[in-house]
């Protein structure tokens, strides 16, 4: 089973972050982590190939810095990785970036291709999708289970209100996997060693740039949320107090 797992960088959980002077990005003197949906998608495509067999390969986009990404799914034992090497990737919407991919992996047979559900940066949940109807193959997304079966793969969805739902899919699909699917592993020291040694492929902006077209979402400003407190204090009768009270949080606070 050869499996393709779409990883992504993202600023740490608890970088402080700072707008660029245009407002619509932040900026990159900052740290950087996995997409910890993309990681349980990566884990997930590691123990299928366990169980059947086959190849593991992971690709991302962006800037040089995000090769990192790369290098640790190398470790933890993915056999060989693409980049898409270019800071213009970063401004891509999730359809440029799904054309990108799949212009990248042209010629390639890939029987599924994973990717973590939503990125915590964008939180868009489309370029997985995009991607499956770019390449014109069945996808289930929020998927909780894998289990291959004679006619592809049988795999368990999670919906809304404690409910799940199983699909029976032929390959090659797309799946977007849900965290918490797995528990995660660790890189081994050797399996840093050898993550020098396995094969990254880098692919320029140019290479796949005659299947990016103008972005049909864009960014026109970011705000950072502003801190501030204020306090007042209510006074008056008991039953008074309580009216004004029910009267800001329907108002003012609006949560009820």
């Amino acid at each position: 089973m050869k499996i393709l797992v779409c990883m992504k960088q993202v600023p740490q959980k608890d970088a402080p972050l700072k707008l660029n002077e245009t407002g619509t990005w932040i900026r990159e003197e900052i740290s950087y982590e996995v997409n910890e949906p993309d990681a349980f998608a990566l884990e997930e495509a590691l123990r299928q190939k366990e169980k059947h067999g086959g190849e593991v390969v992971v690709i991302t986009a962006g800037p040089a810095r995000a090769q990192q990404v790369l290098r640790e799914a190398l470790a933890k034992g993915a056999d060989r990785a693409i980049h898409l090497e270019d800071p213009a990737f970063v401004g891509l919407d999730a359809l440029n970036t799904a054309k990108a991919i799949a212009a990248s992996i042209k010629g390639e047979q890939f029987d599924l291709i994973f990717t973590g559900l939503q990125s915590d940066d964008y939180g868009f949940a489309q370029t997985g999708v995009i991607l499956a109807e770019l390449l014109g193959w069945p996808h289930a997304t929020i998927i909780m289970q894998i289990e291959k079966s004679d006619a592809g793969i049988r795999v368990k969805r999670e919906l809304e209100a404690g409910f799940f739902q199983f699909v029976q899919m032929p390959l090659p699909a797309v799946l977007t996997i849900q965290s918490g699917i797995n528990k995660l592993r660790y890189a081994t020291l050797i399996g840093i060693k050898q993550a020098k040694n396995k094969p990254l492929k880098k692919v320029a902006f140019a290479d796949v740039q005659a299947a990016i077209a103008l972005n049909l979402q864009k960014i026109e400003r970011l705000y950072v949320p502003q801190k501030t407190k204020k306090t007042e204090k209510i006074e008056g009768a008991p039953s008074e107090v309580a009216k004004k009270i029910v009267e800001k949080l329907r108002n003012e606070v609006r949560v009820i």
